[in-house]
């Protein structure tokens, strides 16, 4: 199809002359000349509006995509900063686990120390009152030495890392469950043995070891000798204790008053009841400050020194008795005086 334009005499109008073919007649279309050149301007607009609403959502979605990227990587970001948060935390917690388990370590290193003080008392002065032979108390096994010194720190920086990480907390708590198996071992072994170390102390106090006065002069041993009296071959059952009549007398050993009595023989006297069968007795008091019942403590002031009784001058008689049997006392005061 062919076409042709012819121009007409009327100057705003535009004759467009169509030509199917050679043999079909000619059709002429007359058109405004505004038209003509209105429909390529609007296809020239319709392009250019397509091409820069094209534009306008290419730039929406480029802005978009880089709105997206840029929070996909501060929460990346994050999640870094997270991740090196909680790997330093846990870096410091069981930096801090491990310095607990050494401080426990140390604290359980000087009990089993005290322990075994407590041990060396209990095996000199209380093996015959407990019926336990000397030994150890337990089998606790602690370091030889303390780990660390309380002063002065320093070193070279060592980086922990995450490999390294688990590998302490294994070590902290193999080292807690060894804690836990000596804490065990330890309740099970104390309270026998402050048993022992109360036994021991109850003991220690109430064996009649304290000089009854303050004077050490003995006038008259235990054992037989010349009766002041009568001159004849006579048994002494205590020692005599030379000293001014009114002085202190004090309780050898901690115990029970059972006796407080005055007679021709003994004088004004006093017998305290001790632990192990053990008792003392205390004759020619010229005064008596305690009452049958009471309970003493060792070196309480009991009554005061004098002549009363079968008596030559002012002195103490002072006898121990071992299950009903006199003793001699000059063994048990010497253990505490050397």
């Amino acid at each position: 199809m062919k076409t042709a334009s012819i121009g007409l005499p009327n100057p705003r109008r535009i004759t467009l002359l169509v030509l199917k073919d050679a043999n079909q007649p000619v059709k002429q279309v007359q058109v405004s000349k505004p038209l003509v050149v209105a429909v390529p301007l609007i296809a020239l607009l319709s392009i250019s509006g397509l091409i820069v609403s094209l534009q306008i959502q290419s730039n929406q979605t480029v802005n978009n995509l880089e709105s997206m990227l840029q929070a996909q990587q501060l929460r990346f970001e994050a999640t870094v900063t997270d991740k090196d948060a909680a790997i330093e935390r846990l870096q410091n917690e069981v930096i801090a686990l491990s310095g607990q388990s050494r401080d426990m370590m140390d604290r359980m290193e000087r009990m089993a120390e005290l322990e075994t003080e407590l041990q060396k008392f209990i095996d000199k002065y209380g093996s015959e009152s407990s019926g336990r032979e000397p030994g150890k108390l337990s089998s606790l096994s602690m370091n030889d030495s303390s780990w660390y010194a309380n002063d002065g720190v320093g070193g070279e920086f060592i980086a922990v890392h995450e490999t390294e990480i688990e590998q302490l907390a294994e070590d902290t708590r193999e080292q807690f469950a060894e804690m836990s198996k000596l804490l065990d071992e330890m309740e099970r072994n104390m309270p026998a043995t402050l048993q022992i170390a109360e036994q021991t102390q109850i003991k220690l106090a109430g064996t009649p070891t304290e000089w009854p006065t303050l004077s050490q002069r003995i006038t008259s041993n235990f054992g037989y000798r010349s009766d002041p009296f009568s001159g004849r071959a006579a048994f002494h059952a205590g020692i005599d204790i030379a000293g001014k009549t009114g002085d202190p007398i004090y309780a050898a050993g901690a115990g029970k008053v059972v006796t407080v009595a005055s007679d021709n023989s003994h004088g004004k006297y006093i017998v305290i009841e001790h632990p192990e069968g053990l008792e003392s007795w205390y004759l020619h008091l010229s005064k008596i400050t305690v009452s049958e019942g009471d309970e003493v403590s060792k070196g309480q002031q009991i009554g005061k020194l004098g002549n009363t009784g079968r008596s030559t001058g002012p002195h103490l008689h002072f006898e121990i008795l071992k299950k009903g049997k006199t003793v001699d006392p000059l063994p048990y005061l010497k253990s505490n005086n050397g």
